[in-house]
């Protein structure tokens, strides 16, 4: 454990900041890999299922989580599947 009072408040901080975000990049995770698993099975409800991973894309990347390029990206890959 750190001695510093400043170190302190960055590992609460940190600890505060992961807490957050970690179930947010759990659900971008969970609705893109739903996306893939349903366009290999040649499921009907992809443009739905699409949707749904897009703005989850969106929401991580608004949230800091992912950069500009990795959402879109994945979206990119993603629409190839959608056609």
């Amino acid at each position: 454990m750190p001695v510093i009072e400043s170190a302190i408040q960055r590992v609460r901080l940190t600890k505060k900041q992961h807490d957050r975000n970690e179930p947010q990049i759990s659900a971008y995770r969970t609705a893109v890999k739903k996306f893939e698993k349903a366009s290999v099975a040649g499921a009907d409800n992809l443009a739905e299922l699409y949707k749904t991973a897009s703005s989850a894309i969106d929401h991580a990347y608004s949230k800091g989580l992912i950069k500009k390029n990795k959402a879109s990206r994945e979206k990119s890959r993603l629409a190839k599947y959608v056609k």
